[in-house]
This record gives C-alpha cells, sequence and structure tokens, in this order.
C-alpha cells in the first residue's frame, strides 16, 4: 500500500518515463528471446553455413585487427617491425644459389685439359690477317 501511494505522487514526465522504460525492457526481453529462438532453429537447419560463416567472420575479424593494430602503430609514429621470417629465408635461397652457382662453376673449371680439344682451322683470304 505504501509503494502504491508512492507511485501515485510521480510527476506525469516520471510516470511517462516509467511507462516507457518498462515497454522497452518487455521489448528487448521479447527480441531476445525471438532471437534466440531463430539462432536456434538456424543453427540446426544450416550448422554448416553457420561453421562457413563463423571462419569467415573469424578471418575477417583477425584482418581487422591486425590492421587496426597497424593504424594505431602509424599514428603513434612507430614503425612496423622489419619481417625477420621473409629476410632469413631471402638469405637462405641466396645461399643457396651461391653455392649451386660455385658448385658448377668448380666443375666447369675443372675439367681436365685433355678433355678439351683444339682445332686449327685454315681460313683462305681472311679479312683480319690471321692466316698469317
Amino acid at each position: 500500500m505504501f509503494g502504491s501511494i508512492l507511485l501515485d505522487r510521480r510527476t506525469r514526465p516520471e510516470r511517462i518515463a516509467d511507462q516507457a522504460w518498462q515497454q522497452l525492457v518487455s521489448t528487448v526481453s521479447s527480441a531476445g528471446d525471438s532471437v534466440r529462438d531463430t539462432a536456434r532453429s538456424a543453427r540446426r537447419g544450416g550448422s554448416g553455413l553457420a561453421d562457413d560463416a563463423t571462419d569467415l567472420v573469424g578471418a575477417a575479424a583477425e584482418e581487422a585487427r591486425r590492421r587496426a593494430t597497424l593504424a594505431f602503430d602509424a599514428l603513434a609514429g612507430r614503425r612496423p617491425a622489419l619481417p625477420w621470417a621473409l629476410l632469413i629465408s631471402a638469405a637462405l635461397v641466396g645461399a643457396a644459389l651461391g653455392w649451386a652457382a660455385g658448385t658448377a662453376a668448380r666443375a666447369a673449371g675443372s675439367r681436365d685439359a685433355e678433355e678439351i680439344e683444339f682445332v686449327d682451322v685454315d681460313r683462305p683470304n681472311s679479312p683480319v690477317g690471321l692466316d698469317g
């Protein structure tokens, strides 16, 4: 009884605000129930689609987080870190190519002189005058 007397003594804007609040709470509650029911039925019917969508959203969220971090660092004046994995892999590939080229050059240079046969070609009327 005491509570109802207090409620009756409120001003009209307070009563309207209280009614609006009660309506908002009931609407949000029913909307939450509706969304929950819809999510349950969608989960039952399309679990494969939901998994694909979750993966896609997760990947997009991860990319967005990475870009936001880079943007924040850029605005803060920090330089991006060096791509050490890329630099090390490029150095290893360069070393492997250098080793292969060196091995091929040593193999080509170590042929015996006996294997190489020089041919003396006698060309008549050579324009350079090498015929002698």
